[in-house]
């Protein structure tokens, strides 16, 4: 099984080697992230020393709501400049000529960018948690993919996490109830009690966000729920690990359905070079021309049947 980091390994790498090299070139790359989220890697001609990252997000708008930009000001505040292209959402600027000394931790933390934006729902609902307010916080929905989305909610005493995945194969269908299936069961254990609480449901949405209108309700889509309790986020170190787990949840479902088909179509081909060995070897052997032998002569050589033996003097024929 793959270990899915939540940074961007590709941007990560593409970075350090733009932040590490000696002599500054000119660069032009695109990159594609999880949830269609697209980088733009670009320096120009005449300013080599200026690196330019431009963000793609489709779903920017919606977590903008959330308080995102607060979070990029946090983060990334020295390097954010306005955005010239109108097809990517905002940039990073970079002078390679005043980096500072750690230059890999600089694009570690970059390579957190999507991360970053994506938690803007989880962090606004673990202050409305902070706050004490009383009754349900207000339901905050990220359409990160197409016809799929994070559901988020917090309460006085949790914060409901659901996600909205769709199945777009019969067997993707199957697979994925079993395998979403086995994350409420497992919650019984008593090894892992400390988790959040799963629930489950194909077709039919959760009582949290059935009133909202364009749900899609039929066999191809399926809603799973997290129940995050404060043992999840009450301190700073548990709220970061939660988040960034919790959003890989949808890539890890995808990425087990796709190694258990890749797994049943091996044995089956398996089986297949089995069942024809079995039938090659009970083919009968055919006699040709070639096989027969001949006399000097170049009369075949026949093989006789030999002749039963005449019962002797005073013996029965019975």
């Amino acid at each position: 099984m793959i270990l899915l980091e939540p940074n961007s390994f590709v941007l990560e790498e593409t970075l350090l080697a733009r932040f590490t090299s000696e002599k500054p070139e000119i660069v032009d790359i695109t990159l594609v992230d999880f949830d269609n989220v697209i980088y733009h890697v670009q320096t120009s001609a005449e300013q080599r020393t200026v690196l330019n990252l431009s963000v793609e997000m489709k779903y920017y708008d919606e977590v903008r709501a959330y308080g995102a930009e607060d979070i990029l000001r946090r983060e990334y505040g020295d390097y954010l400049v306005p955005t010239v292209n109108p097809q990517y959402q905002f940039t990073l600027q970079f002078n390679l000529e005043q980096l500072p000394a750690d230059k890999a931790a600089l694009a570690k933390h970059v390579s957190l960018i999507k991360r970053n934006v994506l938690a803007s729902s989880f962090v606004r609902a673990f202050e409305y948690w902070e706050s004490q307010q009383e009754g349900a916080g207000p339901l905050m929905a990220t359409h990160y993919r197409d016809s799929e989305a994070i559901y988020v909610q917090a309460q006085h005493d949790r914060v409901t996490v659901i996600f909205s995945t769709l199945f777009k194969e019969e067997v993707d269908r199957v697979l994925g109830k079993v395998f979403l299936q086995e994350f409420v069961d497992a919650r019984r254990q008593a090894s892992i009690q400390n988790a959040p609480q799963v629930f489950y449901s194909s077709r039919e949405p959760p009582l949290e966000i059935r009133h909202l209108p364009d749900l899609r309700q039929d066999e191809s889509v399926g809603y799973v729920s997290f129940v995050l309790f404060p043992r999840h986020f009450a301190n700073e170190e548990a709220r970061e690990k939660t988040i960034s787990q919790i959003q890989l949840f949808r890539d890890y479902l995808h990425y087990h359905i796709k190694c258990a088909k890749a797994y049943m179509h091996s044995r089956m081909r398996m089986r297949v070079k089995e069942f024809l060995k079995v039938i090659n070897r009970a083919k009968p052997d055919r006699v040709t021309a070639a096989s027969d032998k001949r006399t000097a002569t170049g009369r075949y050589m026949r093989p006789h049947l030999r002749q039963p033996t005449s019962p002797q003097q005073g013996e029965s024929d019975w």
